[in-house]
């Protein structure tokens, strides 16, 4: 079966919170800040593939989200960024917007890549103030 269109929804992940800690440790009265900064969330990528001539994955599969970026940690440790999720998409591919109609982007060259949805900012630990 050939499928020429299909409609998805992509998200992408969300950054991670930053941490309030605070320095405690023998012999160190007043430490001061010490927490982290959250991980980056995760970007939904669109890549051409070759090797793919139909949409037919879509029809299964309609929601696509990055991975969430981890929270800060103590001792100014920054969160994991999440995990991009890369969709593989035919060559000649138009991207439209559902609701204007928009043309987004025209993926008409092999190997070509576009950020459909880009993953939000890790928060900042109160280290940083």
């Amino acid at each position: 079966m050939f499928v020429d269109k299909a409609k998805i929804y992509v998200k992408g992940g969300k950054g991670g919170n930053g941490i309030v800690a605070w320095r405690r440790e023998k012999y160190e009265p007043s430490g001061g800040p010490y927490g982290g900064d959250g991980g980056n969330g995760g970007s939904v990528i669109l890549k051409v593939d070759e090797g793919i001539r139909t949409l037919m994955d879509f029809r299964y599969k309609r929601h696509y989200s990055g991975e969430n970026g981890e929270d800060g940690k103590t001792k100014k440790q920054t969160g994991r960024d999440g995990q991009d999720v890369i969709i593989r998409v035919p060559l000649g591919t138009l991207v439209k917007d559902a609701k204007t109609g928009r043309v987004i982007v025209d993926l008409k060259e092999k190997g070509q890549e576009y950020v459909i949805a880009k993953g939000g900012r890790g928060g900042r630990g109160n280290a940083r103030f």
